[in-house]
């Protein structure tokens, strides 16, 4: 045995090595010498190390009251709920010096909504020290200043828009229009416009980018038949960069075919669309124009494209529809959909007590019509249409003998009261009309015509189906039954007639409800 080789010292049975222990330097406590951080405890070191030194504790964001939107330095703004993960984010990047450190937790304070202010409660974590990580936690108060965004200062200049869209109908009513502000109204389609104002022959939306008027544009091919252009004006150039800025104009022009207009189509159209007969009733507008033949219930559609290939004009107008009397009604037995060919014997309501004339015809309104009921339809012996696809089908041999003397359009209530007040209603959009201010003539045929869709509307579950209807507030009915006490004396229920709307298919107008408290 070698006495000189290293001998291993074997620890005494029952005994634990244990680190050095000192005290600490500020309050005495006993802390593991090999694992403090000059010579503190942990509670020394919270109270005299602060890892969140250089964060700020107050901040300032700016909120604009018309958008609601907060401002993302330096020039974007952002959509936010309040206290919502995207506000919170908005928040902690207003704060200086926070990526020195780990944030751990961020959370919301409650505040009262009124008092402008909003705090958030941050959790950091830090190495102070070999091994050693601290925590902490503090609270940051951001005062919320109001500042409108560009957007919204644009919406309140004049004539401040980067693009705007002409949308025209070369007709002499504005039935389409109506329906078109419906649609728009219902599918808020005009959110992003800055000014909507009426012209002449047409409504103009102004927007403050181009890719919103190209989503408007996109709307309007969706519900109607348009033909689009697009022009762009010059309004600045720099030379340096070659950066330029310009104003765009988009020119929108619906077909000028509308609901329960005559038209007659030419030869060649009509036969390559299926061979239907050339003078046909325009029964919808939708993406193309959908015509219907009376005599046979054949129908066809012709899309946008196909039509300003080959544009015609309507041969008659609502305006120009004539009130007949049903003397007798047939049915033939033929049905397609809600439409039931009959051939009926009509004659002029005028020509009553005064001559015997009585007109042949056939219908697709069999199902709706009664003997005795009045009808609306378009006189064609006796008048003169300048129009040469009508004399076109006149001179063809196939179609020449088939024009009949009247063309039936729908059933039309006498007896109902022209401004009867109604338990519905239906929103109109705030246009600017500029100085196309309308006369006393004028109003009164924007008036009728008004009143013109709103029959049809109760007359067509098809074309309500496609529009909002809104309850009339409680204090409306009020007054209409307070101001038909005296009608309803004089005029029973029969002698009213009429389609009405049931309350079912109606809606509730947020903005007429009136909350009360309980006390």
């Amino acid at each position: 045995m070698d006495l000189d080789a290293p001998m291993a010292m074997a620890p005494l049975m029952g005994s634990a090595r244990t680190g050095a222990t000192i005290l600490c330097c500020n309050c005495g406590a006993p802390i593991d010498g090999t694992s403090s951080a000059g010579a503190l405890c942990y509670d020394c070191i919270k109270s005299t190390v602060d890892i969140s030194q250089g964060i700020q504790r107050e901040a300032t964001l700016h909120f604009c009251k018309d958008c609601d939107r907060w401002l993302l330095p330096p020039a974007s703004w952002v959509t936010a709920a309040p206290e919502s993960r995207e506000l919170l984010s908005l928040c902690l990047k207003k704060l200086r010096n926070l990526g020195k450190v780990r944030i751990t937790d961020a959370r919301f304070i409650w505040t009262e909504p009124h008092s402008r202010r909003v705090k958030v409660q941050v959790t950091v974590q830090d190495q102070v020290a070999d091994g050693v990580l601290m925590q902490q936690s503090f609270e940051v108060t951001y005062v919320v200043a109001s500042q409108q965004c560009k957007d919204c200062a644009k919406s309140y200049t004049a004539n401040v828009w980067r693009a705007a869209v002409q949308v025209r109908q070369k007709v002499t009513h504005k039935r389409t229009f109506l329906f078109l502000e419906q649609l728009i109204l219902k599918h808020q389609a005009h959110r992003d416009t800055i000014n909507i104002k009426e012209e002449k022959d047409g409504i103009d939306f102004y927007f403050a980018q181009k890719n919103q008027a190209e989503g408007f544009i996109s709307f309007l091919k969706s519900v109607v038949p348009v033909l689009t252009k697009e022009s762009r004006h010059l309004i600045s150039a720099d030379t340096h960069t070659g950066n330029k800025s310009y104003k765009y104009n988009y020119s929108v022009e619906i077909v000028p075919v509308c609901r329960d207009d005559l038209v007659a189509l030419p030869l060649k159209l009509a036969k390559s669309i299926g061979n239907i007969s050339p003078l046909v009733l325009c029964h919808r507008i939708g993406t193309s124009v959908n015509l219907l033949d009376p005599n046979t219930l054949q129908t066809a559609e012709v899309s946008a494209d196909i039509y300003w290939r080959a544009p015609f004009h309507p041969l008659a107008g609502t305006p120009d529809l004539v009130e007949f009397i049903v003397m007798d009604i047939e049915s033939t037995g033929v049905r397609k959909g809600k439409w039931l060919l009959s051939e009926v014997q009509v004659a002029r309501a005028s020509d009553l007590g005064v001559n015997d004339n009585v007109y042949f015809t056939r219908t697709h309104l069999g199902q709706h019509l009664h003997a005795g009921d009045s009808v609306l339809g378009y006189m064609l012996e006796g008048t003169n249409f300048n129009s040469d696809a009508l004399e076109a089908i006149e001179s063809s041999k196939a179609y020449g003998s088939m024009i009949p003397d009247v063309v039936l359009v729908k059933k039309h209530y006498p007896n109902r009261r022209r401004n009867r007040k109604r338990n519905w209603k239906l929103k109109r959009m705030a246009k600017d009309e500029g100085e196309l201010l309308p006369k006393a003539s004028d109003q009164a045929k924007m008036d009728a015509e008004y009143e013109m869709f709103l029959r049809d509307v109760e007359e067509d579950e098809e074309l309500r189906a496609a529009l909002a209807l809104y309850k009339n507030s409680l204090k409306t009915k009020r007054e209409a039954d307070a101001m038909s006490i005296a009608d309803t004396d004089m005029m029973t229920e029969a002698e009213e007639d009429g389609p009405k709307i049931s309350m079912d298919e109606l809606l509730d107008d947020f903005e007429d409800m009136e909350i009360q408290d309980k006390e």
